[in-house]
């Protein structure tokens, strides 16, 4: 755990159990990824970004649990899910995904699975 980690938390220490759980799995699922705490995001990448961890207000307020982190990843297909908060394409042929997550058991085979296609997905893209 970087200290930049902990400081994207700091308004929400609550929610970093969340986080250490979705990437200790993907980390553990993939092996390896490059991890890039940003100001509204941390990102995970191989070549190219594939997944972000945030607190995107991806439901209103009233919806939306207490503590809960979102993430985003992108493919080249849209996922139809209950999961699923919002799928946007921001380009033809690439899905973006928003999924909230509350609880650790969330973050499960389905939504790793997802994550894993982001990567393959991501690591395919050419610049």
């Amino acid at each position: 755990m970087t200290q930049d980690t902990l400081l994207f938390f700091n308004s929400r220490p609550q929610a970093l159990p969340l986080y250490e759980c979705f990437e200790q799995k993907l980390l553990s699922e993939l092996g390896s990824a490059n991890i890039k705490v940003q100001k509204t995001q941390i990102a995970f990448s191989n070549k190219h970004y594939f997944a972000f961890v945030s607190f995107l207000p991806v439901r209103k307020a009233k919806e939306r649990p207490e503590t809960y982190i979102v993430i985003t990843f992108g493919l080249g297909r849209r996922v139809e899910s209950p999961r699923i908060d919002a799928a946007v394409e921001p380009y033809p042929n690439r899905w973006t995904h928003h999924v909230l997550i509350s609880d650790p058991d969330e973050i499960n085979e389905e939504l790793m699975g997802w994550v894993k296609e982001a990567a393959a997905f991501s690591d395919a893209k050419r610049r």
